[in-house]
Order: structure tokens, then C-alpha cells, then sequence
């Protein structure tokens, strides 16, 4: 296979054009037109973490699985991520959106440089972050006037942020539902990027505890490794974040109510084509509620959506990144079973 860096144009969070990057992997088979996987990666720190980097085999591995199994395959950076100007807009649906659809355009008008077509059709998957990045990416596809939706596979999301992982992020349970340190990294990364796009607070100290505020906007500008990021955030969220921090958490109001519900994205549309739901069960980043939410939601609106334990699976220890692993696996293997 060969692996590409595709620099694009596309547009910020506040519609204004901008570029972004993304990582095109083609197989080597010999085929002239093929069909496309887009995925959707899992949260990243740092811009050299992400997929078009090639420096972190986590974030690249699953566009090199589909394309070895004779996809084109395209992850995207997201804004602020790769080569991509300024901070990265983290859980921010609508941008991962567009950036997702405008790395398959220029794809597109890429592969004839070397040969190659795309089909119309494209499957669409993605993990944690990236699972409901590949929703808002599906959700436009399938009424999109040229590329074809054909299937959707997302794992592992965090889909209902307000319904069940902001509860359990500020849940007291023993032991928690959610590893502690990862509580701090999300809610910090969370509230840092919100705030930049939809002015969550005035200044740091009005939710963030001492020497925390003085520090932890720098941490999630993109430029900051991600393990100095875990070592400068303290072990728990009583010692990251002041009471109204911790109240913007347990009951959101106002402009963060309005942000989550412009998170959501498995309301508000029905998809017309086969879908899977991936999860594993004692998920201790994104808690499984969120696909049982996700489930619920899509039957209300009248499709069942199948529902898929990647069973026992762990990496360095994580349930979570284990379902990645497991859940790539499986979605390649239902997507080549559909073409």
C-alpha cells in the first residue's frame, strides 16, 4: 500500500475557510476504481499524534487494515491537528464533520494522479471521538450529491455526552465507571476547547482550580505531548476544577446545554443503510451506556440498529482502546462481506 499526506482546503468552526490534513492509504492490487473507508480517529493531544503524521501507529493502523483489505482508506486529522493551522476544536461534531467530507472530496481529485477512481460508494466507521465523527459524517453523506453512504460501523463512542458520560465523568461511585485520570484529561480537553468555540467562561480561574487555571489551556493547543498533559493534570476532578466548574458538569445551562445538543448524533435523522453499533462492555473511557443510549435513540426513531460486543479485548491494559483494536478487525470484515 502507499501512504499519502493530503492537504486540503475546507472550513473552522465558524465556517471561515481554512485548511486541514488527512491520511490517504491505497492498496497496492492493482484495481483501477475502488471504493472508499473513511475513519474516524480517537482522541489525540498533540498534532504529531495524528493519522497524516505516520509517527503514532495507533491513529494510522486502521486506514492501513481497510486499504489491506483493497479499500481506499482516508483518516482525517481534523482541524488544528496534523499540519492544520491553530488549536484542534476537540468533540466538536460539526468541524469533524466537514472535515471529514471535504478530505473524501479532495481525495477524490487526488487517486487520478496515480491512476485510480473512486466509487461512489464509501463506509463510513471511527473510534471513541471518531465514532461520532463518523456519524455526523454519515448523517450528510446520505443525501450527498455525489458520494453514495453505503455502511456505518462506528465504535466505541461517546455519543450521549449529557445523558451518560458527563454522569459518569462526575460520578462518586466506588469504583468509578470511568478511570480517574482519564475523567480529568476529557473534562479539562472538554471545557478548554468548548470555550474557544462557544465561550463557556471569562477566565480559567472561574472553573478550574489553582495552578490548574494558569496552565491548562495551554495543554490542549495542540503543541503539548500528551504525556506532559497527563503528568501537569492532577489525579482527580476535586483538584482540577472549582465548584462551578464541577456544577457545569453536573448540570449544564446555557451556552454548554446548547453545545451538547449540537453534539448529539443518533437524533434527529434515521439511516437508510446497514449499521452496526460496535461496543465492549465495561468501557472505561466511553462508557457502554453511550451505545445503549445511541441504540435507544435510533429505535425511537423506528430503526433497530444492530448492536455488537467485540467481546474480551484489551490493549495496554484499556478496555476502551482494546475495543479499537477488536472493533476494526470486525468492521473490516463486515464491510469487504458488503462490497
Amino acid at each position: 500500500m502507499d501512504a499519502y499526506r493530503v492537504v486540503y482546503r475546507t472550513v473552522d468552526v465558524r465556517d471561515r475557510p481554512t485548511t486541514a490534513s488527512g491520511l490517504l492509504v491505497l492498496p497496492r492490487n492493482g484495481e483501477r476504481r475502488l471504493a472508499t473507508v473513511s475513519y474516524g480517529h480517537g482522541t489525540n493531544i498533540n498534532k504529531a499524534e495524528a493519522p497524516s503524521m505516520l509517527g503514532n501507529v495507533w491513529t494510522g493502523a486502521p486506514a492501513a487494515t481497510f486499504a489491506a483489505g483493497g479499500f481506499a482508506a482516508v483518516a482525517p486529522d481534523y482541524l488544528g491537528m496534523g499540519v492544520g493551522p491553530g488549536a484542534p476544536p476537540w468533540k466538536h461534531v460539526p468541524s469533524e464533520t466537514t472535515a471529514s467530507l471535504d478530505l473524501l472530496r479532495a481525495a477524490r481529485r487526488f487517486v487520478p494522479r496515480h491512476g485510480r477512481t473512486l466509487e461512489r460508494d464509501v463506509m463510513v466507521t471511527g473510534f471513541s471521538q471518531g465514532a461520532s465523527a463518523a456519524l455526523g459524517l454519515a448523517r450528510v453523506l446520505q443525501d450527498d450529491g455525489w458520494f453514495r453512504l453505503r455502511a456505518i460501523a462506528p465504535i466505541s463512542g461517546a455519543y450521549d455526552f449529557r445523558g451518560a458520560e458527563l454522569p459518569a465523568l462526575v460520578s462518586q461511585e466506588e469504583p468509578p465507571q470511568i478511570n480517574p485520570k482519564a475523567a480529568v484529561v476529557y473534562s479539562s480537553y472538554l471545557l478548554t476547547s468548548w470555550n474557544r468555540i462557544h465561550g463557556l467562561y471569562d477566565d480559567p480561574s472561574e472553573i478550574f482550580e489553582a495552578p490548574y487555571d494558569a496552565r491548562v489551556e495551554g495543554f490542549f493547543d495542540g503543541t503539548t505531548p500528551a504525556q506532559d498533559v497527563v503528568e501537569g493534570l492532577p489525579d482527580t476532578l476535586d483538584e482540577l476544577l472549582t465548584e462551578d466548574g464541577l456544577e457545569m458538569l453536573r448540570n449544564p445551562q446555557g451556552r454548554f446545554a446548547e453545545a451538547l445538543r449540537q453534539d448529539e448524533v443518533c437524533t434527529g435523522w434515521v439511516p437508510r443503510v446497514p449499521m452496526r453499533l460496535y461496543k465492549i462492555s465495561g468501557d472505561e473511557e466511553a462508557v457502554t451506556a453511550n451505545t445503549d443510549h445511541c441504540h435507544a435513540a435510533f429505535a425511537a426513531s423506528g430503526r433497530d440498529v444492530p448492536v455488537v460486543d467485540v467481546g474480551e479485548a484489551t490493549y495496554e491494559g484499556s478496555r476502551h482502546l482494546g475495543s479499537n483494536l477488536a472493533g476494526t478487525a470486525l468492521v473490516a470484515r463486515w464491510f469487504a462481506a458488503l462490497r
